[in-house]
C-alpha cells in the first residue's frame, strides 16, 4: 500500500485527489491547507492521517481544537508543511500547494528520499535548476500533475531512448482567444474567472486568462525534459482534447488525448507505471468531431513573451517572474488594478530587479520577496 501526503489537500488538485483515492490502494498519512480547516477537518475524519497542518496559525489553532477527539498530530506554518512533506512516512507526497510556498516542504521530501507527484509548478519556475539537481542526486523521480506535463510525460513513454526534438505544449486559450490587445485591457474579474473548459482555482485561472499559466508551463517543461526554451512549442487547442504532444527527430509526433479531466493525470501520477481504471468518463472522437491549432497572439498576451524572456535567462528570473505575477493576480482579484497592469508589472520587475546567473536558494528567495514588493508598489 503505497503511502501518500496531499500539500495543498482542500485545494482543487487535492480534492480531486481525495476523490481518486478510492481508484488506487493507497493510504494517506499526511494532509495541509492555508485556512480551510473545515473541509480539512472532513478529509482529516475521513482518511485519518497520521497528521495535518493549516499554514495560517489562527486556523491551525481552531483546527486543533476540532480534531481534539482524535489522535492526529494538528501543525502549523512552513514548519508544519515541511514535516507533512518529510516526516510523516509518506512514500510520495503531492504537493498541490499554490504559490512559492511549495518550494521548501519539496526540497525536503526530496531530501529525505521521497518521490514527488508535482502539481505545485511555482517550485520548478522558481528553482528547477536547485529542484532538478537535487531529485537526482537522492535519486528521486519527479512525477507531472500538469495535464500537459503529464501528457509529455505519458508520451515519453512511448520513446524509449529516443530523445524529443520538440515539446508542443497546448493551451486553451482562455476565455479571452480572438481578443485584441486593446479588448483585453478593460476585462473583469468575472469574465477572467469564467474558463471554458478547466474548472480550477481562482489563482490558476487568472493564470489562464493572462496565458501566463502557459508561459509557467513552459519553464517547467524545460527543467522537467531538459529542453531548450526555443524547442518548446505553445499551440492553443481550444477543445482541450489534445494535452500536449511531442515531435522526435524523425518528424513523427505522439500526442496524448483526453477529457478535460484533472483526475488522470493525477491517478497516473501516483501509479505510475501502471495505469488502473480511473473514475473519469471516456472520450468518443465522433461526439468530438473536430480538433483546431492556433498560433498564440503574443501581442494579446504579452506574459507569454515575458516567461519566454525568464525562461532564457534562467539564474533568479523565474523566481522574479512568479514572485511578481502572483502579487499583481492577488490585486487584481482584489480589484484594485485593471486586467492590462497584471503583465505590466511583471515586466517592470523583471526590468527592475538586478540579475543573479547562479542563483542559491536564498538568492532566489529574496528575489521572489522583492519581485513581490515591486509588484505590490
Amino acid at each position: 500500500m503505497k503511502k501518500i501526503a496531499i500539500l495543498g489537500s482542500t485545494g482543487s488538485i487535492g480534492t480531486q485527489t481525495v476523490d481518486i483515492l478510492p481508484s488506487i490502494n493507497a493510504e494517506v498519512v499526511a494532509l495541509t491547507t492555508n485556512k480551510r480547516i473545515k473541509l480539512l477537518e472532513e478529509q482529516a475524519r475521513l482518511l485519518r492521517p497520521k497528521m495535518v497542518c493549516a499554514y495560517d496559525e489562527q486556523a491551525a489553532r481552531a483546527l486543533a481544537i476540532a480534531l481534539a477527539d482524535t489522535d492526529i498530530q494538528v501543525l502549523s506554518g512552513m514548519d508544519g508543511l515541511v514535516a507533512c512533506a518529510a516526516a510523516s512516512g509518506a512514500d510520495i507526497v503531492v504537493t498541490a500547494v499554490v504559490g512559492m510556498i511549495g518550494l521548501l516542504p519539496t526540497l525536503a521530501a526530496i531530501e529525505a528520499g521521497l518521490d514527488i507527484a508535482l502539481a505545485n509548478k511555482e517550485t520548478l519556475v522558481c528553482a528547477g535548476e536547485l529542484v532538478m539537481r537535487a531529485a537526482r542526486e537522492r535519486g528521486v523521480r519527479i512525477l507531472p500533475v500538469d495535464s500537459e506535463h503529464s501528457a509529455i510525460f505519458q508520451c515519453m513513454q512511448a520513446a524509449g531512448c529516443n530523445r524529443a526534438d520538440k515539446l508542443l505544449l497546448t493551451a486553451s486559450g482562455g476565455p479571452f482567444f480572438g481578443k485584441s490587445a486593446a479588448e483585453m485591457r478593460s476585462v473583469t474579474r468575472e469574465q477572467a474567472l469564467a474558463h471554458p473548459n478547466w474548472s480550477m482555482g481562482a489563482k490558476i485561472t487568472i493564470d489562464s486568462a493572462t496565458m501566463m499559466n502557459k508561459g509557467l508551463e513552459l519553464i517547467e517543461a524545460m527543467w522537467l525534459y531538459d529542453m531548450a526554451p526555443e524547442d518548446i512549442e505553445i499551440v492553443v487547442h481550444r477543445e482541450s482534447i489534445v494535452h500536449s504532444a511531442v515531435e522526435f527527430a524523425d518528424g513523427s509526433v505522439i500526442a496524448q488525448l483526453g477529457l478535460p479531466d484533472m483526475r488522470l493525470p493525477i491517478q497516473y501520477a501516483l501509479t505510475y507505471p501502471q495505469r488502473l481504471p480511473c473514475k473519469t468518463p471516456r472520450m468518443h472522437l465522433t461526439e468530438i468531431a473536430k480538433l483546431t491549432f492556433y498560433a498564440p497572439d503574443e501581442a494579446a498576451f504579452p506574459a507569454l513573451m515575458l516567461a519566454r524572456r525568464a525562461a532564457a535567462q534562467k539564474g533568479d528570473r523565474g523566481a522574479v517572474l512568479n514572485g511578481a505575477n502572483e502579487a499583481a493576480v492577488g490585486l487584481f482579484l482584489q480589484d484594485k488594478i485593471a486586467f492590462g497592469e497584471i503583465a505590466e508589472r511583471v515586466a517592470k520587475a523583471l526590468d527592475g530587479i538586478s540579475y543573479q546567473k547562479n542563483a542559491t536558494l536564498d538568492d532566489l528567495l529574496a528575489a521572489d520577496k522583492a519581485a513581490r514588493a515591486l509588484a505590490m508598489a
